[in-house]
């Protein structure tokens, strides 16, 4: 930020009665990037969650697209009429632009004009990241957090994330590391040969004011993935990593696309927004022709933006309208939750502290959590929200970076990629998912290994579940994927025809038996059976049961539903 203060002071405007705008007090003529937000948002209400990720995410794409292109005409004609540099965006009605305070004066009298945001430059904050430490004499044959989530017993039942493509942004990947190269999208293993269009995109065209020089050792606007820091590498191989002596990848078997955000560990609202817009609806390599069916299933995101790097209650409402886009397009979009440590209602940088987004805490080889892992909850600029969704293996992480040597780094920036590549595996052990935001997170929350939190936080206490410290728990894949292949069997077999009200449930619980008539029984998350049921028609008084997840089997047809006691 001190580079900025140099040039102008900015000075932001709230009414409370008419639209808010910036006013940027210039003292040079210098030009400023700022965003500029439309009043008008498209109307997304008629998106079906029956529809399939690819039904959804074409019709996501044509209502924002259409919007886009009816709204910002007048904006757009006057920008290209002063020669000034833009770029329009669908994935939230704005358009980013260079301008002067001449210009500024003249759209705000704009009446379309919600708001001017500063398109200031905000920083990756890896913060325990910084400290790594190398282990190139070491090949392990399974990490210890592979281990620990049991990721390798879901190998061992064919589901390796085959057939799913997920993605990340971050600072650039380099595509050719052993071990990442042959998963990503745009490589034919077979034929050795690559196409980069429609799985890599560059948000990056000019250098961060927070860099300390213009020279990336990447460029700008690349056409090739190129990581300028080694963070994005390190991630996709958590993701997808794996060669034959080294197995360090969540789903080894999935592909992978990409997007640069971050120039040197820098970024803004913009070249978020451009990614995000990217992954959405993937265009080829001059951002043309978008295909919204190329969409991948999850984006992971071990990135966040403090106040004082540009990310403030002004902007909050932007971008998490297009986490919720995303969303609701078939996209899980995963967020690490931040490392500012085991104090509550320190979980406070978008895109976590946004309920659409799924926030992943970090959690040691100790089973423990990791003390720089940050705790809800979360005080966002609407809600208060019980955060992180669930934990993963984030300390001493060992992956590939940019430079293709195995390093052991920490943070939550870590664990999130566990659980983007987990994603993979659900999709891989139950396609019929694909696109069903809800229903994948449900399975991740509900598979989690519960854990009581070392800290009581107001709204929720130590043996809840959720809590502020854990969320739902520790990730499981080996019990995500036992509830990915039941939920298959409950889509399969709808002849059982019965359902549970309330779900979740505090204290009465129903059944309601349309065939069988069958006797029940319950059982508790471990397998062990807690109550038998044999008139399901009456009420079933469950307030002495702990709060967690239980499962419903109809004893004559072995069918299971699951619920929660809350």
């Amino acid at each position: 930020m001190r580079y900025l203060i140099l040039f102008f002071y900015l000075e932001l405007v709230h009414a409370q009665h008419h639209s808010s705008m910036i006013d940027l007090k210039f003292q040079t003529k210098a030009d400023v990037d700022v965003l500029i937000e439309l009043k008008t948002k498209a109307d997304l209400s008629s998106i079906e969650n029956n529809l399939s990720k690819k039904e959804k995410a074409q019709q996501v794409f044509d209502l924002l697209n259409n919007h886009a292109k009816l709204t910002q005409t007048s904006i757009l004609k006057y920008l290209k009429a002063h020669q000034i540099e833009h770029r329009s965006y669908f994935i939230s009605n704005v358009i980013s632009a260079t301008i002067n305070k001449e210009q500024l004066d003249q759209l705000e009298s704009m009446d379309e004009i919600q708001y001017i945001h500063y398109d200031n430059s905000i920083r990756l904050s890896p913060v325990v990241d910084k400290t790594l430490i190398k282990n190139q004499n070491r090949s392990p044959v399974l990490t210890w957090g592979l281990e620990r989530i049991e990721a390798d017993k879901v190998w061992a039942q064919g589901f390796e994330g085959q057939g799913v493509t997920i993605a990340g942004e971050d600072t650039g990947y380099n595509w050719e590391i052993e071990g990442i190269k042959n998963k990503y999208k745009g490589y034919d293993e077979k034929n050795k040969t690559v196409d980069h269009n429609y799985s890599w995109h560059d948000a990056i065209h000019k250098a961060s004011s927070l860099s300390s020089d213009s020279i990336n050792p990447c460029g700008y606007s690349i056409k090739i993935p190129c990581d300028d820091h080694g963070h994005g590498t390190h991630t996709a191989g958590t993701m997808v990593g794996s060669t034959e002596n080294e197995l360090y990848g969540v789903a080894p078997k999935a592909q992978w696309m990409g997007c640069r955000n971050m120039e040197r560990g820098n970024g803004a609202l913009s070249t978020y927004i451009e990614c995000f817009e990217f992954f959405l609806a993937p265009t080829n390599l001059d951002g043309l022709n978008p295909k919204p069916e190329l969409a991948p299933s999850a984006i992971n995101n071990s990135w966040y933006c403090s106040p004082d790097e540009g990310c403030d209650s002004s902007n909050y409402s932007l971008m998490e309208e297009i986490v919720d886009n995303l969303r609701k397009s078939g996209v899980v979009v995963v967020v690490s939750a931040g490392n500012s440590g085991q104090n509550c209602g320190n979980i406070a940088y978008p895109p976590a502290i946004f309920k659409s987004t799924f926030a992943i805490g970090s959690f040691a080889a100790n089973d423990s959590i990791s003390g720089f892992s940050s705790a809800g909850p979360v005080y966002n600029y609407k809600d208060t929200l019980i955060k992180p969704d669930v934990c993963a293996p984030g300390s001493d992480v060992l992956s590939r970076t940019n430079t293709g040597e195995l390093a052991s780094w920490s943070g939550t920036s870590m664990a999130a990629p566990h659980v983007t590549g987990l994603v993979a595996l659900i999709i891989n052990a139950n396609p019929a998912l694909d696109g069903n935001v809800d229903k994948i997170e449900e399975i991740i929350k509900l598979s989690a290994r519960p854990m009581d939190a070392n800290i009581s936080c107001v709204g929720s206490s130590i043996s809840d579940r959720p809590n502020h410290v854990y969320g739902y728990g520790k990730i499981s894949a080996t019990e995500a994927i036992r509830l990915a292949i039941i939920s298959r069997t409950d889509e399969l077999n709808h002849e059982h025809s019965f359902f549970i009200q309330p779900n979740p449930v505090e204290t009465q619980l129903r059944i309601l038996d349309f065939i069988s008539k069958s006797s029940y029984t319950i059982y508790n998350v471990n397998g062990k059976k807690i109550l038998q049921i044999y008139n399901p028609t009456e009420s079933i008084d469950i307030s002495n049961f702990s709060s967690g997840i239980y499962f419903l089997q109809n004893n004559l047809t072995g069918n299971i539903v699951r619920f929660i006691k809350i």
